[in-house]
């Protein structure tokens, strides 16, 4: 194995750990390791080639992440045989098979959750020059040394004290005050602490929230186009699904809404249109729901990207009979990977959730907890808010301006987020347009990635403009219309 290996140790070579990466996918695309045998445990390579063995694990967690390993429990990293050469995967489909009575685990699952494709090609978009994707942030906006003080402060002595013992199912309380103080009150709602949960990023709001009210019975109403896990996790549960169409100002109230036992919605900017539900169409919801005997999943998703400044509150501040169930993330401003996102709900509703949540992982990891804690009460979140209201709505203004002149007519624009909704021409197809821009270096999102029905049109896409720097936008913005100029 050591014979694959020539690592340079010079100033001027790359890391170490891009040359072990790099000479160990030549040797996978080469055909040059067995497929049958393990590679050597980090450790015996890390002695071999002189190197710390954190360097092999964090190389073999990112080719196996990136498909060209497979790791198997107590076993070790294997060359994934769909990387092997053609004469390779030629003599391997001639190979005797093996272990003929071993477990057919497709009819031994009782639940199928499916795999959700990752619409935006996010696990390397910081290496595209024109990364057009949603839900990342342009590291460049992010409060480094504030977190970093914060982090500091949360493994002081006595928030060590607070956050290493098991609360079996609690949250941090300073969290919780804080989210009840600082990030509430501004979308109109007024909550006690036994009203709020802490999860584990919005997804496990809606996952837990699904689990406790959907079953075989239930017929669940999304918007669509829409945000499509909803739906899958409704799926989970054997769930009905209703498409639910979407207009100009969000959810269209008609009656499809009456077969509904529950609806899962976007209004402060619709996913993926970005457009806004105005008060009138809110409070007409709120009646209906009142009247069909429906609960509303509110997913206040980019709930203080608003640029506008008396911004619509959020549906729940509206609520005067505990039909909104709230759910809130932190990701978009903090960070996506922190995974840190809260619910909003009646007393005994939240209790069956937080009694549901300690079946799965208790809580949420306590120390991240106290660490967002802190970078609220500091005031760091409040100062973030506002450089990044500064900055998104600065690109949104240039976006606009690009696709005025390079698409015009292609878009509405929207009042806050950090994306845009856009039209292409009828004929053109927006998954194979997707494909075509990445060679480009740019990474858009098809419209299909949000569509559960069969009926809805194609030619969207959904331009992100938070991760991509604002002298990229315009030029990027080019090179897609010339694209899609060729398409047609």
């Amino acid at each position: 194995m050591s014979t694959l290996f020539h690592l340079k140790r010079d100033e001027n070579a790359a890391t170490l750990q891009s040359q072990i990466r790099q000479q160990l996918v030549n040797a996978i695309l080469g055909g040059f390791l067995p497929i049958d045998k393990p590679l050597p445990s980090s450790r015996s390579l890390a002695k071999t080639l002189n190197v710390a063995r954190n360097t092999i694990v964090l190389v073999y967690d990112e080719l196996a992440a990136d498909g060209y390993l497979t790791s198997v429990e107590r076993s070790g990293y294997f060359v994934d045989h769909h990387f092997l050469p053609d004469h390779l995967k030629k003599n391997l489909a001639k190979a005797p098979q093996e272990n003929k009575d071993t477990v057919d685990w497709t009819l031994k699952l009782k639940v199928t959750a499916g795999s959700q494709s990752n619409p935006s090609l996010a696990y390397s978009w910081q290496s595209y020059p024109y990364p057009f994707v949603y839900g990342q942030l342009d590291s460049k906006l992010f409060p480094i040394d504030n977190w970093r003080k914060c982090w500091r402060d949360a493994v002081s002595v006595q928030a060590i004290r607070d956050w290493t013992s098991d609360r079996y199912d609690s949250d941090d309380p300073m969290l919780i005050e804080q989210i009840q103080k600082r990030i509430l009150p501004s979308r109109g709602i007024q909550a006690n602490a036994d009203e709020i949960l802490i999860t584990v990023g919005s997804q496990q709001a809606l996952y837990l929230l699904a689990q406790l009210l959907l079953d075989k019975t239930s017929n669940f109403g999304i918007e669509d186009p829409g945000y499509v896990s909803a739906a899958h996790i409704a799926d989970v549960f054997g769930a009905n699904v209703i498409s639910l169409p979407v207009d100009q100002d969000g959810l269209v109230l008609d009656e499809r809404l009456t077969d509904c036992d529950a609806i899962y919605i976007t209004p402060s900017y619709q996913c993926p249109t970005t457009v806004t539900m105005p008060l009138e169409r809110r409070q007409a919801l709120l009646d209906k729901a009142r009247n069909d005997d429906f609960i509303i999943f509110e997913d206040d998703y980019e709930m203080e990207m608003n640029y506008d400044s008396n911004p619509i509150p959020a549906l729940k501040s509206l609520d005067k009979h505990d039909r909104v169930l709230y759910i809130g993330s932190l990701s978009k401003t903090l960070a996506p990977g922190l995974r840190m996102g809260f619910m909003v709900g009646p007393k005994a509703l939240i209790q069956e959730a937080r009694n549901l949540r300690q079946l799965m992982v208790r809580h949420p990891p306590l120390n991240n907890q106290r660490a967002v804690a802190l970078f609220l009460a500091q005031g760091y979140h409040d100062a973030l808010l506002r450089k990044l209201a500064r900055s998104f709505q600065q690109r949104s203004e240039i976006m606009a301006a690009a696709l005025d002149q390079y698409m015009p007519g292609s878009y509405t624009l929207p009042s806050g987020g950090s994306s845009f909704w856009c039209r292409v021409p009828m004929h053109i197809d927006t998954a194979e347009l997707k494909g075509i821009a990445a060679e480009k270096g740019l990474l858009i999102i098809s419209g299909d990635s949000y569509h559960y029905g069969d009926n809805l049109p194609h030619n969207y896409i959904k331009l992100g403009f938070s991760a991509i720097s604002p002298e990229a936008i315009e030029s990027g913005i080019k090179i897609l219309s010339e694209l899609i100029q060729e398409m047609s």
